[in-house]
């Protein structure tokens, strides 16, 4: 081997390989590793590719359904809509390359789960996200925070497709490590989903896209670490977008495949050219021979390892139809994009590297992935918290001074500065923009409908682990409800700290516990997703953060409901058990400054009953206006309905049995504000008492003020005025 340094254990370490797993290594190959040879295990056993802390953990999620085509295992999940379409959508982590280059990690996140869709054969629609930034008096958080915002920006708004919804909170536990996880929706006819098993010796394994670079070396690697003080030197590790060669490379890419020419392809994402390679080739039972002297590269003298580890952008690996290798060519070239035959299928089952005449690996294909490392760590459950009584909460203030705080908190103040940034309406399919409850983007130019929405509340996960991953699931379920979808399956983005750690561990396995029975319970199963574990800075780590990406379909979309008060004079009626529940709630943190006690429990039984009945009254056209009842509680849902109709609310006082401030502000789940033309209370108030549902009315749409019996009115205009104006204020530096 040619000039490459001697393996040291401080070499092994530095490639974040265990000293076990070295020997894990000496034994499966019977020899000591060449430099390249250790750069491909410590790309393909990390975590952030291996999954070896949470493989086992995740095989209890439910994961098939009559309408799912495939589920995790592949570049993205797919599920069947009818008329001979399916949906390919995925979410992604590309959290430590954002934190240490905000726009580049951010737009790279993009573009990487971009290429997961179309890599399918499906052409993205939509991009979602969910965004976790420290607390807004941390130095760094304004810097983050508009490099993020610009990259998701940057990068989908050139691309050419919308980013439709999100979520975007602040939380000092996500100071030195913050979390952007995207997410992308795509379509594909469900007869023509490509796959990345390779199959057939001897056929040609074809580059395509931009050249590599040095960019991204050990981004995987570096995904798998936890920060400390340094970390702004592993900066060389994030690698570099280019949207307008991802447009080229996506139209070449469903050319070719309209064309016939491929066998199998895969995205060149984590890990660059080495997983790619090694997952078609073990997928499909085959082995790899690679011959790199004809990669194409951007910069001189690349090494084998350095081209083997590269995470440049932008690039795709194919396995070929040798008939049509001509054909392939011709289409890539007219996009002006490199096409490059760089290897063969073999039946050797073998991983070879080869590189000016040597040959820089040699390894046992199947091994490589299936040989990685499996982790059943220790893991101690989550210490109960207490139940917080209402009546024990003393209200430091009015409810109605308490809602107009609460609108100008960072949490639920109005993201607009976030999502204008984005274009959310071109390709003109978007219905429903960022502001309510799930985004719904038209399905082609028919009738249907796909409702879609990202979900989370860490505070809750930290609590209570399995109620938190319940709940995690169940709001997504609800939102993409309150506008009508009916929920069909979800993405996850599985965000922790150290798992070596048994308490953070023990945060995992009670959130996964807690998806998989919501999951179940909601006929709502799981078909892709990723993992992102040591997500913490100097032994602090972020809080339990398992991002739920879900879809759901509109039959009609005209048969859609959105948030806001549609008339005055409409009764305004809520739907769902309330006790008043403030433990872990907004108003206990953010109103009396307390972060603290047991989250609402999540009763799955409920959650699908009630939802059921909401989502029949949207589809009837009995609902003029639907809300879930999420973050903030009752009052805060009526106060986003009140300001996205301008139409007040008169209120009833809350019944005796709950305290005021209880009722207004506490998050019980399960619950939706629904309006209704007078004259059909009460009926709908009749069905409800014959199928089980609580469901009470609370008050009257009118005026321009929210008024509640016994306190003062909230004018909707100046409600609107706080909770539209704190996130510009604070990155323009007022706050």
């Amino acid at each position: 081997m040619r000039n490459e340094p001697k393996i040291t254990p401080d070499l092994v370490a530095s490639h974040g390989l265990k000293p076990d797993e070295y020997e894990r290594i000496l034994k499966l190959i019977g020899r000591e590793p060449s430099f390249t040879e250790l750069g491909i295990f410590s790309a393909m056993w990390n975590e952030h590719c291996s999954y070896k802390s949470s493989r086992i953990h995740l095989r209890g999620l439910p994961t098939k359904a009559p309408w799912v085509i495939q589920g995790p295992g592949e570049n993205a999940g797919v599920i069947d809509i009818g008329d001979g379409l399916a949906v390919v959508f995925k979410m992604e982590s590309h959290n430590h390359p954002s934190f240490i280059e905000p726009y580049q990690g951010a737009t790279t996140g993009v573009g990487g789960i971009l290429r997961d869709v179309f890599t399918m054969g499906a052409r993205p629609i939509a991009c979602l996200n969910a965004l976790s930034f420290g607390a807004p008096e941390h130095p760094r958080t304004r810097h983050l925070v508009s490099g993020v915002v610009a990259g998701i920006g940057g990068y989908g708004n050139s691309f050419g497709v919308p980013t439709v919804g999100g979520q975007t909170r602040f939380h000092t536990r996500y100071d030195g490590n913050i979390l952007v996880n995207a997410m992308a929706v795509g379509l594909a006819e469900s007869d023509k989903i490509f796959y990345a098993a390779a199959s057939g010796v001897n056929m040609p394994i074809v580059y395509l896209g931009s050249k590599t670079g040095r960019d991204g070396i050990h981004g995987a690697t570096m995904a798998s670490a936890e920060f400390d003080d340094d970390s702004a030197e592993k900066r060389p590790t994030v690698q570099v977008g280019d949207p307008f060669a991802e447009k080229l490379l996506l139209e070449a890419c469903l050319e070719i495949m309209a064309a016939d020419c491929v066998i199998a392809i895969q995205d060149m994402g984590a890990a660059g050219l080495t997983c790619s390679a090694v997952e078609m080739g073990a997928k499909g039972d085959l082995g790899v021979d690679l011959i790199l002297d004809d990669v194409p590269t951007r910069e001189e003298g690349m090494s084998a390892y350095e081209m083997m580890l590269s995470e440049s952008q932008e690039r795709m690996l194919m396995v070929l139809k040798p008939e049509k290798e001509k054909e392939a060519e011709a289409i890539f070239k007219k996009w002006g994009l490199d096409f490059a035959i760089v290897g063969y299928t073999t039946p050797s089952k073998r991983f070879v590297v080869k590189h000016g005449g040597d040959v820089m690996a040699d390894l046992p294909i199947k091994e490589l992935g299936d040989e990685a490392p499996l982790y059943d760590r220790p893991h101690v459950p989550t210490e109960p918290r207490p139940v917080i009584a209402a009546r024990e909460v003393k209200p430091p203030m009015s409810v109605a001074d308490a809602l107009q705080k609460l609108m100008a908190t960072p949490d639920l103040c109005s993201k607009r500065w976030v999502w204008e940034q984005y274009d959310h309406v071109i390709g003109g399919n978007t219905l429903q923009r960022p502001g309510g409850d799930a985004a719904v983007v038209r399905v082609l130019d028919g009738p249907k409908g796909l409702a879609m929405t990202c979900d989370v509340t860490p505070r809750y996960c930290e609590a209570d682990p399995f109620e938190g991953g319940k709940q995690a699931v169940a709001e997504a379920w609800r939102n993409i409800t309150a506008v009508g979808g009916r929920p069909l399956a979800i993405t996850d983005n599985l965000n922790f700290g150290n798992p070596e750690r048994p308490e953070i561990m023990g945060q995992f396995v009670g959130c996964l516990k807690g998806i998989s029975a919501a999951c179940t319970a909601l006929d709502f199963p799981v078909v892709s997703g990723n993992v992102s574990l040591y997500n913490e800075t100097n032994g602090r780590g972020i809080l339990p953060t398992p991002s739920i990406g879900g879809v759901g379909l509109l039959d009609e979309f005209t048969k859609s409901a959105t948030l806001a008060f549609k008339a005055a004079d409409e009764a305004i009626l809520l739907i769902g058990d309330t006790q008043g529940w403030l433990g872990q709630s907004l108003y206990l943190r953010d109103v009396c400054g307390r972060e603290e006690g047991a989250p609402p429990p999540v009763d799955l039984a409920a959650e699908r009953r009630n939802g059921d009945v909401v989502r029949g009254m949207i589809h009837a056209g009995t609902a003029t206006a639907v809300h879930d009842i999420a973050d903030g509680g009752l009052l805060v849902a009526i106060a986003e309905m009140a300001m996205a109709g301008k139409i007040g609310a008169r209120l009833d006082a809350p019944p005796s049995s709950i305290v005021p401030h209880a009722w207004w502000f506490g998050e019980d789940q399960a619950r939706y504000i629904v309006t209704v033309p007078a004259d059909q209370v009460h009926a709908v108030l009749l069905k409800m008492n014959a199928v089980g549902v609580p469901c009470v009315r609370i008050g009257t749409t009118k005026g321009s003020s929210i008024a509640i019996e016994g306190e003062k009115a909230v004018d909707v205009k100046k409600l609107e005025t706080v909770f539209e104006s704190w996130l510009p204020d604070y990155m323009a530096g007022k706050n």
